[in-house]
């Protein structure tokens, strides 16, 4: 088992790191050393740091993996030496003259934004929003995503760091066919701009948490690819 790569994860807005609670089980009991950055999604510049925290932590070849803005945070954090490989679960994955923002602004905009509001600075998902988020999920998990989410700055996708790591890793693309939160067109517009292994799944934007094993699969290639 020794000489397995390592598996970082980032989340996204409106979670943590125990949304890969179904995937981070199986992969230890295989032999990876395996955690999730639990940024708190106040700055760009502070999750990328905390992200970097953890590379710093695991020995290398590392399996970097990001879901929704933690796309954004493995493209920045991504350059680090001891990342291997990048895995996109349903992305952003901005270039190097693009904010979050900018990425998003290229195409339709989704439901899940008309479901949000603003208080006290922070961009809060009302529960209406949670079909739109991970409708594909029952009824008790879906009340868990919403009670477990940490809450983004209002101006998170406004933030730039320098950063490309797409342009020198692989990479490896899960497009969810039925996001409702990141445009499945932007996904598959940012894999292909990339260059990634795509693999499409019928999924909401949580497919690590609707479908688990599609999602290790993917992830359990891009971990051979790094033991050849």
């Amino acid at each position: 088992m020794a000489g397995k790569p390592s598996i970082v994860f980032a989340h996204g807005l409106w979670a943590d790191g125990s949304c890969f609670n179904k995937l981070i089980p199986t992969l230890q009991a295989e032999g990876h050393e395996v955690f999730a950055s639990q940024h708190g999604l106040n700055s760009l510049e502070s999750d990328v740091a905390c992200v970097n925290f953890t590379l710093n932590h695991v020995p290398g070849p590392i399996v970097l993996v990001g879901h929704s803005y933690g796309g954004t945070l493995i493209t920045k954090a991504g350059t680090h030496d001891r990342v291997g490989a990048l895995v996109y679960i349903s992305a952003l994955a901005p270039d190097e003259d693009e904010t979050s923002q900018q990425q998003q602004d290229k195409f339709p905009p989704t439901p899940i934004f008309e479901q949000v509001e603003v208080v006290d600075g922070r961009v809060w998902m009302k529960p209406s929003g949670v079909p739109h988020f991970c409708g594909d999920l029952p009824e008790a998990e879906q009340k868990l995503v919403l009670a477990t989410g940490a809450v983004p700055v209002a101006d998170l996708f406004n933030q730039q760091v320098p950063g490309t790591a797409w342009r020198t890793k692989p990479s490896w693309f899960i497009v969810a066919n039925n996001d409702e939160t990141v445009h499945p067109d932007l996904e598959r517009a940012a894999a292909e701009r990339m260059g990634a292994q795509v693999r499409p799944v019928d999924s909401s934007h949580v497919p690590m948490l609707s479908h688990p094993d599609f999602v290790l699969d993917v992830i359990r290639e891009a971990a051979k690819s790094l033991q050849g």
